[in-house]
């Protein structure tokens, strides 16, 4: 997790066996017991990735608060 979310939930780094998770909407439900909102970015392999996305082994999985500039 980044940024505001790291201090909300102060969850940094996280290894999660297989299993628990298949999505990455599950692993947000996993780590933080939530449903994922729709403004929280997130990414597998450094590539964004939908809530719906698969996530397997081995895959990084990362969440990025709303971004705003101007």
């Amino acid at each position: 997790m980044f940024a505001s979310l790291r201090e909300r939930w102060r969850i940094d780094q996280v290894d999660l066996p297989a299993d628990e998770a298949r999505t990455v909407a599950d692993v947000w439900r996993v780590l933080t017991k939530e449903p994922l909102p729709e403004e929280v970015l997130a990414a597998v392999n450094m590539e964004y990735a939908r809530p719906e996305a698969p996530v397997k082994e081995g895959d990084e999985v990362a969440f990025f608060p709303p971004v705003t500039g101007g």
